[in-house]
């Protein structure tokens, strides 16, 4: 995020010290705001906290121990709030010795009656109430917390909502001020501005600051509103300044993009944007509006905001108002980065748009009217820009006064508020969109409606029209007061001096020619003069004419006794202008900057310190007023019209009496019966044109006393349909269901014309069994085998390049019904009859169901009776019917074209009995060796009537058989079953029961069973529990263990379960720790919280009841027993190697009871915090994001709690691969021998296990050999150097990580001394190399498994080659192909691939050749 300058204080230079500055002008930055006084041998620094919005500044450099300066933990917030409602500021404040803290508003003084400071003890806060505000209390606050060592400040802003009456009386009594306000400023502003000298010709330098910001299709406008018609000469000096502004960004910024120009947004806020990056992010933005800075921050809620994301700045003006226009400008360290050009044109709304509520596929319209022309107005759509297009048309009268805004097909999506914007004003309204409820759409795409909704219900024509009027009143009545003005200044003039003489007047019927310059005088010699300049502004397009006119400049008059007479030249000055606007608002203009010049005045100082007065002398207006003649008020405009329809055009002039002539591309026209018809009604000319063709087309312009006006005439020949056509085509085509249907249309229009067939709003295409037939006059479309589903609306789209046309239609394919739709109602099914309803078939066919035909089966049987037709109502009653029987019905929906499928009920009963339902489960009262009291509710249902009794059922444990109870015929009466009484038992046996209700129906269904019960006598509670004790524990769990209580017949029975109880210490009640009692010895308790407290006790029980509890002797603390610290991880590397760059990540896992405290250390102190440490249970970590060599060192964990401390460390060496050492150098000490020396490796002084490998390669070998490795300093020397041989040498560097790229040496070479050679040859002698046979190596013993594989070999010499034969037993195997023999070189070998028994015996080789003969045997062995 780039710093944001955003306020100089103390501080006054001009431009040219700022480097880059663009400006020429001279700036002054004032001060602010007045610094407060400090004390003496106090200083101000400025402090950041922690909490945004609070500035802290410090008294003191250097703060004690223990004190502190004050600052805000909690800001009061800002606060919008309607009159009347309590208002209330809060802070909370920090601060060694306690801060005072005061209140203070920007604007006045704070109120105590209506505002009341608090200070709350409980919560520590600071309060500014007040209890009822008002507009008066509005105002931006101040808290001020101060000490000895500093104090804070923060500010919070308190917006007070008006309501009623009072809110727009002071609304207008707020604008009328502020208008007040700005006048005065203006006229103080204009009275002080130093006048600047600007050569003839110059352009204004904002012409050139929005080009060079402005998009190439923007040159065009801005061009036309300076006035600016040589564009060559234009777009060659830019192309300058562009790379003069280039060269100058590129100092601070490496690019630039997306260039946005400011506009207002929906919001009601004006944003400009681009996107910049930046090469300091810390550089400074400045933000210039008309030269002056304007202070911004990145608040959104300021009036001036800076937003930044990533590249892309957004600076956002709020609140806006008339003076927010201007020229604004960013700036980076004083270079130009973007400058756009904000205009407010003074127009409001004189209608705003109304809410608007619209059918699914209707148009909606948004109408208002404005106070002024406006061409074009901006219209926002949930906050989105809307344009021109298929889905919205944005329509502007021809006064420009009413703006319309058309939703077309309104769907759901497009429901929200729509915005209108014009300059700064908006208003916005709602679009609801009602959805259609249409039943016989439903599941169907709706059809677009012709219809429209919304506008503003009243007539906005005739608003627009007094609105007109109105407008000309104002500039008459402005032009009135002009002339008087103008008279009166003439007076004037004659007072105060003779009249020079009047330039010469153009007529004006040749205003379109240029106007001879008249001759200035002389300039004085005394003082050189600054030559006046009227600038002349257009407003109003009427017509574009160029003129050049004369206007002259007053002489001066004579100075006054004792008044510095300040001479001025009376120049006349030829200006073009472009006439686009009446003449009233030029002249008011000239008049009003004359009439400001008229108040300056300057003090001088003479000679003697004496201030006199120099007061301008010239005529407020000047003498020369150019009668504007007639002009137009409203000109002609483009117009479109259809072949065939009538055109007209239409023109205004200021005077009724001109007349005027009409030409077409330059042909003139008159009036005739065939041909065009011109009409003049007053000031108003109009052009018709009836029955338009394409030769109508052309530029139409009108002449009148000089002036034109031209406008554009184009005939557009749309797809059109005759209403015969269309009426024939929108005719439904019925059909049945497989038979084909044509649809034909005409048209005419210009070609080529897009013909698009739809049904059902997708788009038909050729296929098999769709033809579509095009041509230029017509189309059709064939459908044939056409099912019942394509029914639907069939739609033709015809387009060209002028417009659209549709025609709809509807095709119905009619069928036969689908099935009656289900399910079947039963409306009664009683013993006399069964009724029945059900729903019509899904779909009826294209025709209406005439008839049902039903048919009934009795359950049981095959056979199914015909029931007939009835009336097409889907009900039926069955009035044969026997009780208690079962019936299913099919039935079949008929119409014209035939019957349904079938639909087929369910098997209804009629006269179904109605059984009670389950009693409640049955519950054990008491139980006895004799007898088992039994309890149970009645059933919730009764099945209508009366409960005359219950039958009661027992059943053993392991039984599968229920027995009864009561005899069958002698059901239990109702009022027993309070309690009942089983006698039928037996002692020791466990039962369990269960219970059904009977009504007139019979018996219904059985309850749940009851819980099994014993048959005895019940029993004495247990006693207590023995050797409770804790067994496990930790920081959530608590595990208990203990032996079950004695029994003492009579006294105390046997355990069943337990339950365990818990209690917190801070607690009294106990609580259960199991629901379901435990038939375990042990229990293991979860959730507790880490080191609280409990109490636990057990409690034994059984049938009897509790026992009595027993309890632990002493309270428990919730953590497992403590453990002293060891490391359960055994492969800890104690040695690391990481490369630089790389993330690090230690961890070590521990067990320890408590947790200990974890203390990390490298090299004996803490580690630096860059390093992050993470613990957890039974583990800690540390992690180094990118490691660094200084990383490097031995870290140690210590691990520390009440039991014992443990150690471990562990080395990380960060390292990188090496770089290369330096230059070799080369020495011979001793002869034979070569010294090796080389620069140090850069790595070596930090890494000390850096060593040095040593290579060498040689001319007769030539490759690289390793001669030394591990050299630890930086010389090697080789021994056994040859003579004669060249050598080379490389160095290689190498660390732990790897191995650098070589260092080589030169070439090296010792030069051998050539000696004499002498060569005494021997006497030779004739030598043989003849032999015997001889075995080098013999046979070995050899023993093989069966079926594997057996190889033998030897090695025979002898000259020349001996022949080999093999033996086996004595036998020649040479032949045998079960060996495989071979001699190679003298190496005999014998392979016997799958040894067998047969292959025992011995194996003999036999080597002979002419000079003898050479044996050897071996025995081979056979295993099983």
């Amino acid at each position: 995020m780039s710093t944001v300058c955003v306020q100089l204080s103390d501080c006054s230079f001009s431009s040219s010290e700022v480097r880059g500055h663009p400006r020429n002008t001279r700036m002054k930055f004032r001060k602010t705001k007045d610094e407060e006084p400090t004390a003496p041998g106090q200083v101000r620094i400025k402090k950041r906290s922690r909490v945004p919005g609070v500035m802290i500044t410090q008294f003191v450099e250097e703060i004690p121990e223990g004190s502190s300066h004050p600052d805000f933990t909690r800001k009061p917030i800002a606060l919008t709030l309607q009159e009347g409602k309590l208002a209330v500021f809060k802070a909370i404040v920090t601060g060694n010795p306690a801060p005072t803290v005061t209140w203070k508003r920007s604007n006045g003084e704070i109120d105590p009656e209506l505002c009341q400071s608090v200070y709350d003890e409980h919560s520590h806060e600071h309060q500014l109430q007040m209890p009822a505000v008002g507009a008066d209390l509005s105002d931006t606050y101040k808290c001020f917390a101060v000490n000895e060592f500093g104090q804070a400040v923060v500010t919070a802003a308190l917006n007070v909502i008006e309501v009623g009456f009072k809110k727009s009386k002071a609304m207008k009594e707020a604008r009328e001020e502020k208008q007040e306000l700005a006048y005065t400023t203006l006229l103080k502003t204009r009275a002080e501005r130093p006048k600047e000298e600007k050569k003839d010709g110059e352009l204004d330098e904002n012409f050139w600051e929005l080009l060079l910001s402005a998009d190439k299709k923007d040159y065009e406008s801005i061009c036309a509103q300076y006035g600016i018609t040589d564009f060559r000469g234009m777009l060659t000096k830019l192309k300058v300044k562009k790379q003069e502004r280039m060269e100058e960004q590129a100092q601070f910024i490496s690019h630039l993009s997306n260039l946005k120009p400011i506009e207002v947004k929906s919001e009601g806020n004006a944003e400009f944007e681009f996107e910049m990056d930046l090469k300091d992010p810390n550089s400074r933005i400045f933000l210039y509006k008309d030269g002056v800075m304007v202070p911004f921050t990145s608040d959104l809620e300021e009036k001036h905001c800076l937003k930044q994301v990533g590249k892309k700045f957004v600076f956002s003006v709020k609140d806006l108002n008339p003076e927010d226009a201007g020229m604004y400008q960013v700036d980076v360290e004083g270079v130009n980065i973007f400058s756009t050009d904000f205009k407010v044109p003074a127009v409001d709304f004189v209608v705003k748009i109304q809410e608007v509520k619209a059918m699914e596929r209707e148009d909606a319209v948004f109408e208002c009217v404005v106070s002024q022309p406006l061409e074009k107005m901006s219209w926002f759509g949930k906050n989105v820009p809307l344009a021109q297009g298929e889905k919205y048309d944005i329509e502007v009268s021809e006064d420009k006064l009413i703006h319309r805004l058309v939703v077309k097909d309104c769907l759901q999506l497009d429901k929200g508020i729509y915005a209108a914007v014009a300059g700064i004003k908006s208003c916005n309204a709602w679009l609801v969109v009602e959805a259609d409820n249409d039943p016989s759409a439903h599941g169907k795409k709706k059809a677009r409606k012709t219809t429209t909704a919304g506008g503003s219900g009243v007539d906005l024509a005739k608003i627009a029209a007094e609105q007109n009027e109105k407008i000309q009143a104002e500039r008459a009545e402005m032009m009135e007061k002009v002339k008087q003005a103008q008279e009166e200044a003439a007076k004037l003039k004659a007072e105060q001096e003779p009249l020079p003489e009047p330039a010469p007047q153009i007529p004006a019927s040749k205003a379109e020619e240029p106007a001879a310059e008249t001759a200035a005088p002389e300039k004085p010699t005394e003082q050189p003069a600054k030559p006046t300049k009227t600038i002349v502004k257009t407003t109003k397009k009427v017509v574009k004419k160029t003129v050049k006119k004369t206007v002259p400049k007053p002489a001066p008059a004579p100075a006054a006794e004792g008044v510095e007479a300040v001479p001025e030249p009376a120049e006349s000055e030829t200006i073009e202008v472009e006439e686009e606007v009446e003449v009233e608002e030029v002249v008011e203009e000239v008049v009003e900057e004359q009439a400001v010049e008229q108040v300056e005045e300057e003090e001088e100082e003479d000679g003697d310190g004496e201030k006199k007065k120099r007061v301008r002398t010239g005529p407020l207006v000047p003498e020369t007023v150019i009668d504007p003649g007639v002009y137009f008020t409203c000109g002609l405009s483009d117009a479109s019209a259809i072949m065939g329809q009538s055109a007209e055009l239409v023109c205004k002039l200021s005077s009724e009496d001109c007349e005027g002539v009409w030409y077409k591309d330059g042909i003139e026209l008159t009036s005739s019966e065939e041909g065009p018809t011109v009409i003049k009604e007053g000031a108003y000319h109009k052009l018709v044109i009836r029955e338009c063709t394409e030769e109508d087309a052309g530029k139409y312009r009108f002449e009148a006393d000089g002036r034109k006006t031209e406008a554009m005439l184009i005939v557009e020949d749309p797809p059109r349909i005759s209403p015969e056509d269309l009426a024939e085509f929108s005719e439904p085509v019925i059909i049945k269901a497989g038979k084909s249907a044509t649809f034909k249309i005409n048209f005419v229009g210009r070609e080529p014309i897009k013909v698009q067939w739809y049904n059902e709003d997708e788009e038909v295409l050729d296929d098999t069994n769709i033809k579509i037939e095009k041509s230029s006059t017509h189309s059709r479309l064939l459908l044939s085998k056409c099912p019942r589903k394509q029914t639907g609306e069939i739609k033709i789209k015809l387009k060209n390049e002028f417009g659209t046309a549709e025609a709809i239609s509807k095709l119905i394919v009619i069928d036969k019904p689908t099935p009656p739709a289900g399910p079947v109602e039963i409306v009664e099914a009683s013993a006399n009859c069964v009724e029945i309803k059900w729903r019509g078939p899904k779909d009826d066919g294209g025709c209406t169901v005439d008839n049902y035909n039903l048919e009934r089966q009795q359950l049981g049987r095959n056979t199914w009776k015909k029931i007939g037709l009835i009336p097409g109502v889907p009900h039926y009653k069955d009035t044969d019917v026997d009780h208690g029987r079962k019936y299913c019905y099919r039935i079949r929906a008929i119409t014209a074209e035939g019957a349904s499928e079938i639909m087929m009920t369910d098997d209804i009963q009629a006269g179904t009995k109605a059984y009670p339902g389950p009693p409640s489960q049955p519950k054990v009262v008491s139980a006895f060796k004799d007898c088992i009291n039994l309890s149970w509710s009645p059933p919730t249902n009764t099945g209508g009537t009366n409960i005359l009794g219950y039958n009661l059922e027992k059943r053993k444990r392991g039984s599968n058989l229920w027995g009864p109870v009561n005899p069958v015929n002698e059901p239990i009466k109702a009022k027993d079953a309070k309690e009942y009484g089983v006698k039928d038992v037996v002692e020791g046996i466990e039962y369990e029961f269960r219970v059904s209700a009977i009504n007139v129906s019979g018996a219904g269904e059985a309850s749940t069973p009851s819980e099994f019960v014993f048959a005895r006598d019940p029993k004495k509670p247990p006693g207590k529990v023995s050797d409770l004790k804790v067994t496990d524990s930790t920081y959530t769990s608590l595990s208990l263990g203990w032996s079950k209580p004695k029994e003492e017949e009579g006294v105390q029975d046997e355990a069943k379960g337990y339950y365990v109880e818990l209690r917190p210490a801070e607690e009294t009640e106990w609580t259960r720790c199991n629901s379901n009692a435990l038939i375990t010895t042990s229990y293991t308790i979860i959730g507790l919280k880490s080191m609280a407290m409990y109490w636990v006790r057990v409690v034994a029980s059984n049938e009897g009841g509790d026992g009595e509890p027993r309890d632990l002797d002493n309270y428990i603390i919730a953590m497992p027993p403590p453990v002293r610290p060891t490391f359960t991880d055994r492969k800890m590397k104690s040695f690391m190697v990481v490369r630089a760059g790389n993330s690090t990540r230690v961890n070590i896992n521990f067990m320890a009871s408590p947790m200990p405290n974890i203390t990390w250390l490298k090299d004996g102190m803490p580690i630096p915090k860059r390093i992050t440490i993470s613990n957890a249970e039974g583990t800690s970590q540390i992690l180094i994001p990118s490691s660094e060599r200084t990383d490097t060192g031995i870290y140690s964990i210590i691990l520390k709690n009440i039991v014992g401390q443990e150690t471990f460390s562990t080395e990380i060496r960060v390292t990188d691969e090496p770089k290369p050492p330096g230059p070799i150098e080369l020495e011979q000490n001793v002869p034979g021998t070569v010294t090796v020396s080389w620069t140090a490796s850069p790595d070596e002084k930090r890494d000390d296990r850096l060593y040095y490998i040593v290579m060498k390669r040689d001319s007769v070998k030539r490759t690289w050999q390793t001669v030394a490795e591990r050299v630890f300093n930086n010389n090697y020397t080789l021994i056994n150097i040859m003579p004669g041989r060249e050598y080379y040498f490389r160095v290689y560097a190498k660390n732990d990580m790897g191995q650098s790229d070589p260092s080589e040496s030169r070439k090296w070479e010792v030069v051998r001394k050539k000696e004499k050679f002498t060569l005494n040859m021997p006497e030779t002698k004739n030598c043989t190399f003849d032999a015997a046979p001889s075995f080098t190596v013999p046979l070995r013993t050899r023993s093989s498994p069966e079926s594997y594989e057996c190889y033998m070999s030897c090695a025979v010499s002898g000259n020349p080659a001996p022949y080999i034969t093999w033996f086996r037993n004595n036998v020649s195997i040479n032949t045998d192909t079960n060996y495989f023999i071979s001699n190679t070189c003298g190496v005999c070998s014998l392979l016997i691939l799958k040894v067998g028994p047969k292959d025992n015996g011995e194996y003999k080789i036999m080597a002979e050749n002419q000079h003898g003969r050479a044996e050897c045997t071996t025995k081979l062995t056979v295993r099983d």
